[in-house]
């Protein structure tokens, strides 16, 4: 199934090449959790600190459907 990726802030730099704007769509196998999504496009878990699926906060766990818009946030620094 295609879902859509979002990458935010820094990590954008794990999006394919052509990737406009860290924006882009994995296949992924029926069924696939979130951690599943991290692990096939490359991106560790301890990289992301907060994830959105169709706009609400899930868990690694949380279980995909076709469609899925992904958003993937790092930990967020500043002083």
């Amino acid at each position: 199934m295609q879902i859509e990726v979002r990458l935010y802030a820094t990590l954008r730099q794990q999006a394919p090449s052509g990737a406009a704007a860290g924006v882009f769509f994995a296949s992924v196998p029926q069924g696939s959790t979130v951690a599943e999504l991290l692990n096939i496009i490359g991106v560790a878990p301890a990289r992301v600190h907060m994830l959105m699926v169709n706009g609400a906060g899930v868990n690694l766990g949380h279980i995909l459907g076709e469609g899925d818009r992904v958003g993937l946030f790092p930990p967020v620094g500043g002083g």
